[in-house]
């Protein structure tokens, strides 16, 4: 155990735009997805888990190689939620391809966390990232397919 200002940093990165749901939700409302109780289970660990991990455990030897491919992951996360926004909040902006990308606001996280695994040498990061994408990437195929 430890603490990681990096890995805080990348968790609240991700974490953080996911509020703009909270005053920006999309319009029409979703309809949730029928998604199985398992990938549901793994979903919510894997963010509880990415939310914490990198904070909560030591960084081995930093790998500053990857801080440039983490950072891209992020950056590219936040523009697709200013794209969600600038498109008038549609719930298909959320999982519409984007260049030819499957599902791109679930794979960039994944994308951030792995990467972040990698950064900070920690493969606690990399177990949670390996757990969200168990989860959060079947559900938002589903959720995709059906808007």
């Amino acid at each position: 155990m430890g603490f990681s200002l990096l890995g805080l940093a990348v968790s609240l990165a991700i974490f953080l735009p996911n509020l703009l749901l909270i005053p920006f939700p999309p319009r029409p409302k979703l309809e949730s997805p029928a998604v199985p109780r398992v990938l549901l289970v793994f979903e919510r660990a894997g963010q509880a888990l990415c939310m914490t991990v990198p904070a909560i455990t030591a960084t081995g030897a930093i790998a500053w190689g990857w801080a440039v491919p983490v950072a891209l992951a992020v950056l590219a996360y936040g523009a697709l939620w200013i794209r969600y926004l600038r498109r008038g909040r549609p719930g298909s902006a959320l999982f519409d391809t984007v260049f030819g990308i499957p599902v791109p606001m679930a794979l960039a996280p994944v994308a951030a966390f792995l990467g972040t695994a990698a950064w900070l040498q920690n493969p606690w990061i990399a177990l949670a990232a390996v757990v969200l994408a168990v989860g959060h990437i079947p559900t938002s195929l589903l959720a995709a397919r059906d808007h």
